[in-house]
């Protein structure tokens, strides 16, 4: 990477905050050995805190200012390793930090979980201790909960605005009618709007294109895509017929737990490793790569930044080479509309009925530019 390359910002969806559009995801940040998170925060790539901070540190070199963490991670650590930081090296003014509540730090405790008023108001006063700070920039709902009423987590939320605690708030992992729930019920009980969705989205995971994407571009809510490499799967550094390394990537980590009957989960490898159409999506990444004199990972990063309703693509990284490979999407090029065609087409998004019939033929040519809901 060019030592000249540095960071582009974006709006942080309609708000007239200014962020990094890529964000540092400090998941790695901080290990597990025992307890139920021991699985998937106990791989062996995770990063202790001196070399975390030196991440962070160059992150900030490369001109980033955003930061996505949650009080899940590590069982806090992530949040604390963040908060060290600040408070020793970094002028908190110019950090955006996300983080986010719904899971608990304590398993043990029968409260400390969900979206309560209760579980967010603690899990935010929790979290401003770990990360050091008096307020929050962007505080993010983990998933949906079914146990709590909407409208009693979002006056939470629109309380925590109110008192200065946090300055907006989003969701992750939501579907396209909870999103417009989200939506209709800010709007309803005149709250402090919702500003963000943080989803799984990448070549390999395209569905909330469908529903949840559109409720974001018609709201004016910027997208935080997550997992934009997939384990590593959008990396091309895998083979066919090569099972990964165990401590070469996320995707050979978790596909080695499963192994021994630790993940439960379907892993990356398994879903993908046999599938002609993930090599032949490779064989078209390598192809834009070498087009732009790109690696394949930044050309999966580009993909998603030239996606409009994307605010910042999170990344995670545990070496500053990665690290570096991946600022290097944020800008100074762009795949060509021929190039985003190609990929598109490698990695079809399946429209299921009623979708097909949404959006495809039933439709009869009634598109309007000017009716922003009719785009897919």
């Amino acid at each position: 990477m060019a030592a000249e390359t540095k960071m582009e910002y974006n709006f942080l969806g309609k708000t007239g905050l200014k962020v990094s559009n890529i964000c540092l995801g400090t998941m790695t940040f901080g290990s597990v050995d025992t307890g139920p998170l021991a699985v998937f925060f106990g791989n062996p790539r995770q990063t202790n805190e001196a070399d975390s901070h030196k991440i962070l540190d160059r992150f900030v070199e490369l001109g980033g200012n955003f930061l996505d963490t949650a009080n899940l991670y590590c069982n806090g650590q992530s949040e604390e390793i963040i908060g060290t930081w600040l408070k020793k090296r970094q002028n908190r003014e110019n950090m955006i930090i996300a983080t986010k509540v719904r899971f608990p730090v304590d398993f043990s405790s029968l409260n400390d979980v969900g979206l309560s008023r209760r579980s967010i108001i603690k899990a935010c006063d929790d979290s401003l201790k770990r990360l050091q700070t008096d307020y929050i920039d962007l505080f993010q709902a983990h998933m949906w909960d079914n146990a709590t009423p909407i409208e009693e987590t979002l006056r939470a939320f629109d309380d925590l605005v109110k008192c200065g605690k946090i300055r907006y708030y989003g969701f992750c992992n939501v579907c396209g009618w909870q999103m417009q729930k989200i939506v209709e019920t800010t709007k309803t009980l005149n709250l402090n709007p919702c500003v963000t969705l943080q989803q799984q989205y990448s070549l390999l995971r395209r569905d909330s294109e469908l529903e949840a994407f559109m409720v974001c571009e018609n709201e004016g809510l910027g997208v935080l895509p997550w997992s934009p490499l997939k384990g590593g799967m959008l990396t091309g550094k895998f083979k066919r017929n090569q099972k990964p390394d165990a401590t070469g990537s996320r995707t050979g980590y978790m596909q080695a737990k499963r192994e021994e009957g630790q993940n439960k989960s379907t892993s990356n490898w398994e879903e993908f490793g046999d599938n002609d159409a993930y090599w032949k999506l490779i064989e078209v990444m390598e192809k834009v790569a070498k087009a732009n004199g790109k690696t394949v990972p930044q050309v999966a990063l580009r993909w998603l930044l030239q996606k409009n309703v994307v605010s910042s693509v999170i990344i995670g990284c545990t070496s500053i080479r990665q690290l570096e490979d991946n600022v290097g999407a944020s800008g100074g090029w762009e795949i060509s509309a021929e190039g985003m065609k190609e990929l598109d087409e490698a990695a079809p998004l399946s429209k299921p009925y009623p979708y097909d019939m949404l959006w495809g033929m039933g439709a009869f040519g009634r598109f309007n530019p000017f009716n922003r809901s009719n785009k897919v």
